[in-house]
């Protein structure tokens, strides 16, 4: 039976679900339509003003967009070191079945996502790649699906926007800071028995799952299409053989290092090692320098992974239009927000033991219109804070399970939102048709293991 309605997801997806950016597009319409509907006192002009200012205006996101498409791009500029891609190739040659080989690639992306979401993407899809250039009986599609799969554990993890955020009290994005004048330490988020049991739950049920999605008519894949092109590599082994001024400069390793020594500086001596969304980014890149070692090579390496960006520079900016619809408002004061309607009608009549887990269900919902962690708990944040401080919860602790509340729906309705898929998708070359039917599979699981966290732990 399990096989059976994974077959039915999968082909559901492959006949109704739309490109990525049509789907924003179709997501953008259908917000501005519940608006009209939903928010007193809204005309036609209104709407399209808030959705531009969302988009290229006022309310634009392109900074924390940035800010994320640096996170992707040094991930992936770090999984193509050599000694990373070794690391890979090794991996690769492990599994002796479809089944193995889409295990291995899940756990795999599970681990890195938790300590790096752009990392785990990027990572996952080059296990997968590899592998199918090893196995002619592995369906391609199934194992980049099980790559997204290990998406599932970003949030809860060291990238996790929402927990940097409430860390640092210069963030603004941290509105626990805001509204209660506290921070939240990472280790009462990501320390704490109701992330770390689930997270290791998720891998080892979805582990299991595996085995009874993985499909019986394989589809074959073109190998050559698969080929690395190995830029870095290749640019880097071409040296002059009566080399310049400029080539000595471009393969002085000294350089990378001086640009390492400074930010590693910066983050224990400065920052005190404070793990924040700069920090991260400053982090992975450092890594990325000392594993490229010379600069060629890492500039070659980051050029390749910025292509892999493209699909997200193109619908960021849709998104903060549907992020400035959502909290859209004629008058904030007397006309609440479709957001604002959303998430109270979720959170009311909670008690402090269910606030959590209904907030949760909330934020699976929100994630179709907000796929961002850190412009997610921006919408939600100030309604399930205010929800707390009526219960009298504002400690640190409880407003902190709050706070994951939401980053575990973000990264579990992720599963079906496409849009963090197109990174991996354009590494692998594939359409979001090929691996969404067997998301929905992990979405399912996802949401009783981490709302089950929520209520018991």
């Amino acid at each position: 039976m399990f096989a059976r309605t994974t077959r039915f997801f999968v082909g559901l997806a492959q006949r109704y679900v739309p490109d990525p950016y049509l789907f924003a597009v179709i997501l953008t319409l259908l917000v501005a339509v519940a608006v009209a509907l939903a928010v007193p006192g809204t005309d036609l002009s209104a709407i399209v003003n808030a959705w531009y200012a969302g988009v290229w205006g006022s309310q634009n996101i392109f900074i924390f967009a940035l800010q994320m498409i640096l996170i992707l791009v040094c991930g992936y500029t770090l999984a193509q070191a050599p000694l990373v891609k070794r690391g890979l190739r090794w991996l690769a040659d492990r599994p002796n079945n479809q089944v193995q080989s889409a295990v291995l690639v899940f756990v795999t992306g599970a681990v890195t996502s938790f300590f790096n979401w752009g990392l785990g993407l990027v990572v996952g899809a080059l296990l997968a790649k590899e592998i199918a250039k090893r196995r002619d009986d592995v369906d391609f599609g199934f194992l980049v699906a099980a790559a997204y799969m290990g998406f599932i554990t970003w949030a809860s993890g060291f990238s996790s926007s929402i927990v940097l955020a409430n860390a640092d009290r210069a963030s603004a994005l941290n509105w626990i800071y805001k509204l209660t004048k506290q921070t939240v330490p990472v280790s009462e988020t990501l320390g704490a028995a109701y992330n770390l049991v689930p997270v290791f739950l998720t891998i080892i049920v979805l582990s299991v799952a595996l085995k009874y999605m993985a499909p019986e008519k394989i589809r074959t894949v073109d190998r050559q299409r698969l080929a690395d092109a190995d830029t870095s590599e290749e640019t880097a082994a071409t040296v002059e053989s009566r080399p310049s001024f400029a080539t000595r400069v471009e393969q002085a390793w000294i350089l990378n290092v001086f640009v390492a020594a400074a930010g590693l500086y910066y983050f224990v001596f400065i920052a005190k090692g404070a793990l924040t969304i700069d920090t991260m980014i400053m982090l992975f890149t450092v890594a990325g320098l000392l594993l490229h070692w010379r600069p060629i090579r890492f500039i070659a390496a980051f050029k390749e992974a910025a292509k892999t960006s493209g699909p997200l520079l193109l619908q960021y900016p849709l998104y903060g239009g549907i992020m400035a619809l959502i909290v859209f408002s004629p008058d904030p004061d007397k006309v609440d927000s479709l957001a604002v309607w959303l998430a109270e009608s979720f959170v009311s009549g909670a008690s402090a033991t269910t606030l959590p887990f209904l907030n949760y269900l909330a934020s699976i919902v929100i994630t179709l219109f907000v796929p961002s962690g850190g412009g997610h708990w921006a919408v939600q944040a100030p309604i399930s804070i205010e929800a707390a401080r009526l219960l009298g919860e504002t400690s640190p602790h409880y407003l902190g399970k709050i706070s994951m509340s939401v980053a575990f729906g973000e990264q579990v309705g992720n599963m079906i939102q496409p849009f963090w898929a197109l990174p991996l998708l354009a590494i692998a070359q594939l359409g979001i048709r090929d691996i969404m039917g067997y998301c929905v599979i992990a979405l399912f699981i996802g949401t009783v293991l981490f709302g089950g966290a929520l209520l018991l732990l």
